[in-house]
């Protein structure tokens, strides 16, 4: 018997009309677990003269795919492009004098970033308030799989890029190769990163608080 078999089970036997005590108690002496059986029953919320109502759930849908992945990817490669672009200028402030053509290299490097820039990151502003705007006329989407998964990916990322900056940071610290201009790198990378993985630390903590609430 699946999960959803267990499902199934329960709605039956709420409109038999037997009671929760007596289902959870059948259901324990079965073998199944009391997160199981709590999800099971959790399904389900009392609506009028004591008929049984099944909570909504958020709809899968294809398009939630392609607007949330987009958003997504686009909010990377603008964070990466940001992050680039700043590291140009320290560059600029902190020349390297072994390189003959350094500021030609700079300069396509800078204009090739803010070219990324100025297509990633309109795209990404502009699924975002499709996606709010969505959620705001069907607040029930807060749940959906692939924003939960996606937001869950990107706090993974972030903390990934945090720890890979720092341990950077201290590995120049240890071989004393620490220069003002490699501090300003970790500085930009950290800050990027740790203000993406707060926001969206922020946003997934708040969308939890909300749909419990349903």
């Amino acid at each position: 018997m699946t999960e959803s078999a267990l499902s199934v089970f329960v709605k039956k036997a709420l409109a038999s009309g037997a009671s929760i005590a007596a289902i959870e108690r059948d259901l324990f002496e079965a073998g199944w677990s009391k997160r199981q059986v709590s999800n099971a029953l959790g399904e389900f919320s009392p609506a009028g003269l004591g008929t049984q109502a099944p909570k909504p759930k958020p709809e899968f849908r294809v398009r939630e795919i392609f607007l949330y992945t987009t958003m997504f990817i686009m909010l990377y490669l603008s964070s990466y492009h940001l992050g680039s672009l700043f590291f140009q200028f320290v560059n600029l402030i902190f020349p390297d004098a072994s390189h003959t053509d350094y500021g030609e290299i700079i300069g396509r490097n800078i204009r090739f970033n803010v070219s990324a820039l100025l297509v990633a990151f309109p795209v990404f502003l502009l699924v975002a308030v499709k996606i709010a705007k969505h959620i705001q006329f069907e607040p029930l989407q807060r749940a959906s799989p692939v924003r939960i998964w996606l937001t869950y990916l990107t706090l993974a990322i972030a903390t990934c890029v945090l720890a890979g900056n720092f341990i950077a940071l201290l590995n120049s610290f240890l071989t004393g190769e620490l220069s003002i201009a490699f501090i300003l790198k970790v500085l930009i990378v950290a800050g990027i990163a740790g203000g993406l993985f707060s926001y969206y630390l922020w946003s997934i903590r708040t969308d939890t608080e909300l749909t419990a609430e349903w």
